[in-house]
């Protein structure tokens, strides 16, 4: 059951994807702390629905463990559906997945969302670490998917049974960057959210694929598409652009290898990346997925995309260092949802 009253654009639902970006200056605290402001923040403006994506071994990001920020931030809202964007399941025991988000759902019910991705979230050491071993990999996601749909099935094939979890209806959904986890949602009839915000290449190829492959399931009688888009929104264009920065260097660091917390803004990055550097970066972010500016050129973009993709619902993440900012950026665009 779908407890939340939300706001459409265009007729679709509006979400956020948060990292709980820590900032430079900062610490994991701060960043939980932001969290609860945003979530209570966008659920205020209307937004369906609030996730947090897995990361680990990352500097500026603090949402390792997603379960508990998933119920800290459920009991800290009302309403807005709280969940995974996503689950790294072959970090994890299909079991104890189904354990932590039938928990979930018995304290908040119907509210929660199991989004899964079938990548480590991390690089191999790490991987590792979580793992004890690298036999089990990104390949066994199918198969881990059924297990833990069959966990949570009122008549379980398994002797072992999830409790909490058996028979609770969590919504699954398949996350991806390529096309391997679109051809997977089709055939078990899941919905699916592509990660354009960093992919943006593949997006409509794998969208049209996951659309012309669709079996109907008992979860799902047709494709449903979640498109994530990074958002940075303010009152000018310029200061739109100079928060940006935060943002552009993160992915640099990233491509560079070099850990680092989220940066304040700066006015320009010319000093801080090369020419190579800025074309990489903006290859990731691209301005079709990443959309910068005031109210006006945020509503254009939206538009456009939501055109280009036919979305059925649209997830939102901001990397932007100072919270009042991100806060006033979600506002901008929960004007357009007023609108």
């Amino acid at each position: 059951m779908d407890t939340q009253s939300y706001k459409t654009f265009q007729n679709i639902p509006l979400s956020v994807l948060d990292l709980a970006p820590i900032i430079e200056g900062g610490d994991a605290t701060q960043a939980f702390q932001e969290s609860v402001r945003l979530a209570q923040h966008v659920e205020r403006l209307g937004f369906h629905r609030y996730w947090f994506a897995e990361h680990h071994n990352m500097k500026g990001i603090s949402s390792s463990a997603t379960s508990l920020l998933i119920g800290h931030i459920a009991g800290h809202t009302n309403s807005i559906r709280v969940g995974s964007g996503g689950i790294m399941l072959p970090n994890h025991a299909s079991l104890v997945i189904a354990e932590q988000f039938g928990t979930l759902e018995s304290l908040y019910p119907g509210r929660i969302d199991l989004g899964l991705g079938r990548a480590p979230g991390s690089d191999q050491a790490t991987a590792f670490a979580l793992r004890r071993t690298l036999h089990a990999g990104p390949e066994e996601f199918p198969m881990q998917v059924n297990e833990l749909q069959d966990y949570f099935s009122t008549n379980p094939v398994s002797r072992v049974k999830a409790i909490p979890g058996q028979g609770l209806d969590i919504p699954i959904w398949l996350l991806g960057s390529s096309d391997f986890s679109a051809r997977l949602a089709a055939e078990k009839g899941l919905p699916f959210s592509f990660a354009s915000h960093f992919a943006p290449a593949y997006t409509v190829p794998a969208l049209k694929l996951y659309r012309d492959r669709f079996q109907p399931s008992e979860a799902l009688d047709k494709p449903y598409a979640m498109v994530a888009v990074n958002v940075i929104a303010a009152d000018t264009d310029e200061e739109a652009a100079r928060l940006a920065t935060s943002h552009q260097m993160q992915f640099l660091n990233l491509r560079k290898g070099k850990e680092s917390k989220l940066q304040p803004p700066v006015e320009s990055m010319d000093a801080i990346w090369s020419p190579a550097e800025k074309a990489a970066v903006q290859e990731s972010l691209s301005p079709k997925t990443t959309i910068i500016g005031s109210k006006e050129n945020v509503r254009k973009g939206l538009e456009a995309f939501r055109k280009e993709t036919d979305a059925d619902e649209i997830i939102i993440t901001s990397q932007i260092y100072d919270i009042k900012a991100r806060l006033d950026s979600y506002s901008i665009v929960g004007e357009l949802m007023d609108e």
